[in-house]
Formats: structure tokens, sequence, C-alpha cells
């Protein structure tokens, strides 16, 4: 799931239903897609964090999307960033 790009892109992280019941729904997280396929991703609400994932969006679909309850929403399409 990685992403060849010579631009990082923005994305959100929206859950539709908070399956683990610790962030509740709705816009959760920021994050960036770094250019060498890794991604960062910023936690909104009492107790924000940030964390960097190095195997980008492979590591947080398995760990944070919970089979399609959390999805990302991408601020930079790849047209607009030129890839």
């Amino acid at each position: 799931m990685s992403a060849a790009s010579d631009v990082p892109r923005r994305f959100q992280l929206v859950r539709h239903r908070d399956i683990t019941g610790v962030s509740g729904p709705g816009l959760v997280a920021d994050g960036v897609l770094w250019p060498d396929g890794t991604a960062s991703v910023r936690w909104r609400g009492e107790h924000p964090s940030i964390v960097f994932w190095d195997r980008g969006l492979e590591s947080i679909s398995h760990v944070h999307l919970h089979g399609g309850a959390t999805v990302v929403r991408w601020l930079d399409t790849r047209e607009a960033d030129g890839a």
C-alpha cells in the first residue's frame, strides 16, 4: 500500500464506528504519507500523540482501519501533487 510520489500527501483518519471505544467516531487523526512510503499520524482527542510508521499505509491499515470502520480521507490528490 505504499505510494511512490515526490511530494508528501496529507490525509485524515475518519472513524465510522469506534471498535475499541477509545477515540469515538468522526475525525480522529491527521497524517502525512512521505515520499519514501513512511507515514506520520497525529492523533486528536484528550490524549494526543504522534506516531511514525515505517511501513506507511500498510501498517496504518493493519492496526487502525478495523475492516472499514475507519477510513483514510485524502486531502491531497496525486494529480494535484503532480504524481
